[in-house]
C-alpha cells in the first residue's frame, strides 16, 4: 500500500505533481550558486574589460578626463561609466579625482605599468597578424638614436621607400646601449649610435664628428660670443641630460674633474626637455648639433664650445660575421650618402661636412 506524506492526503494527484514541481524547482535554485564550475569558468573567473584598461591608460598618460576622452573620440560620460565599471569589476579604486586634476591611487600606480605593457604587448602581436598575410611583403629592422631618427635617418628612408615600396622599415630609435643588445641578439640588422668603446664582436662604419656645443636665450650675455670655453659657464646653472643616452659620458670624460666645477641644477631625460628650459630662459645646456636638425633654433643662440672641444663621433654597427642582407646592404649605403652631404645652419653651431669616402672600422678582440 503507498505511504503517502498526511499533508498530500486530500490533494488529487495532478495537485501532488504541481506540489512535486515546485518543491524540485526550490531545490535546485538552492544549490544552483554551489554546483562545481564548469572547466571555462575555472580558466576564466572574470573577462578582461580591454574597453576600461584602454580608457584607464589614456587617463593616467593625459591626467584629464576631457583630453582622454577626446583621444578615446568618446564622450567624458561614457569614459567616466568605462572606468566605473572597470573599478567595480576590480574591487578597488583606481583614480583619484577631484575638480582640479586626476591622479592615480596606489592601486592605479600599481597597475598602470603592467596594463601599458599587456596592451603594447597585445598590439604588436595584432601587428605581427595583421601583416603575415601579406606574403610578399618583407621587413627591415634598424636601430638609432633619437636625435638622428629626427635628423638625417627620414631623408634617407624615404629614397629607400621609393625603391622598395612593399617593404616594411622598423625602426628602433633607443639608446646607445639599447642599439648594442639589438644588434648582438640579432633584432636589427644595424644600428646608427655612437662608436666609443663598443664591443670587439661589432664592425663599425664611421659616419660624422658631431660637437657638442652651448645652447643659450639669444639674448644671454654669452650669446654676443664667437666661442665659449667650459671656464666660462662655471657660474651658470646648467642642464644635463641622464646618464642613459651616453652623451652624459662622453661629456664627463673629456671633462675630467673640471666637471665638478660646473653647477648642473637640472637634470632631464630627454633633449627637447633641455631645450625647452633653455627657452624659457631657466638655464643653459650642452648638447650635440645633431639634435638641431628638426628643432626651431628662433630665440637661441648655439656656440662652439673650446678648452676642451668634445664631440661625439656616429657611426653604423654590425654585428661581425654576419652579412648584411641586400636590402639592408642598400638601405646602409643611403644613409651613408645622405650623412655625407653637407648640412647648412645659419647659427653658430654648425655640424662637420664630412668629406671623402666612409672608413670601415674592425675592431681586434
Amino acid at each position: 500500500m503507498e505511504r503517502v506524506w498526511p499533508p498530500m492526503k486530500c490533494f488529487s494527484i495532478k495537485m501532488k505533481q504541481m506540489v512535486c514541481f515546485w518543491l524540485l524547482v526550490n531545490i535546485l535554485h538552492i544549490f544552483r550558486r554551489t554546483e562545481p564550475l564548469r572547466p571555462l569558468e575555472r580558466m576564466n573567473p572574470m573577462r578582461i574589460d580591454f574597453l576600461g584598461l584602454h580608457a584607464f591608460v589614456a587617463i593616467a598618460e593625459r591626467g584629464s578626463f576631457q583630453h582622454a576622452a577626446a583621444h578615446l573620440n568618446l564622450s567624458q560620460t561614457a569614459l567616466s561609466h568605462r572606468i566605473r565599471k572597470l573599478e567595480e569589476d576590480l574591487g578597488v579604486k583606481l583614480l583619484s579625482r577631484t575638480t582640479r586634476e586626476v591622479s592615480l591611487t596606489q592601486a592605479g600606480l600599481n597597475l598602470l605599468p603592467k596594463v601599458k605593457e599587456t596592451i603594447e604587448s597585445l598590439a604588436g602581436s595584432l601587428d605581427e597578424l595583421r601583416h603575415e598575410g601579406r606574403s610578399r611583403q618583407e621587413t627591415l629592422s634598424i636601430g638609432c638614436l633619437p636625435t638622428i631618427a629626427s635628423g638625417r635617418l627620414p631623408k634617407a628612408l624615404r629614397r629607400f621607400q621609393e625603391r622598395h615600396p612593399d617593404v616594411m622599415l622598423r625602426i628602433y630609435d633607443n639608446s646607445a646601449t639599447e642599439i648594442s643588445s639589438l644588434v648582438h641578439d640579432g633584432t636589427i640588422a644595424f644600428g646608427i649610435t655612437l662608436v666609443a668603446a663598443h664591443r670587439w664582436d661589432f664592425d663599425i662604419e664611421m659616419l660624422i664628428k658631431d660637437p657638442f656645443t652651448l645652447v643659450c636665450p639669444e639674448d644671454h650675455p654669452l650669446a654676443a660670443q664667437s666661442d665659449v670655453s667650459w671656464s666660462d659657464l662655471t657660474e651658470e646653472p646648467l642642464i644635463r641630460i641622464s646618464l642613459q643616452t651616453g652623451n652624459r659620458i662622453i661629456i664627463d670624460d673629456a671633462l675630467g674633474s673640471r666637471r665638478e666645477a660646473l653647477s648642473w641644477r637640472f637634470e632631464v631625460q630627454h633633449i627637447q626637455t633641455a631645450v625647452a628650459l633653455v627657452r624659457a630662459g631657466v638655464a643653459l645646456t650642452v648638447i650635440p648639433s645633431l639634435a638641431f636638425d628638426t628643432v626651431d633654433e628662433r630665440g637661441l643662440k648655439l656656440i662652439p664650445l673650446r678648452n676642451p672641444s668634445v664631440t661625439r663621433q656616429l657611426g653604423i654597427i654590425s654585428k661581425r660575421g654576419t652579412p648584411l642582407s641586400p636590402l639592408a646592404d642598400e638601405l646602409r649605403k643611403l644613409i651613408v650618402q645622405t650623412f655625407a652631404e653637407p648640412k647648412h645652419r645659419s647659427s653658430a653651431g654648425r655640424i662637420d661636412k664630412p668629406g671623402g669616402r666612409m672608413k670601415k672600422i674592425h675592431q681586434s678582440p
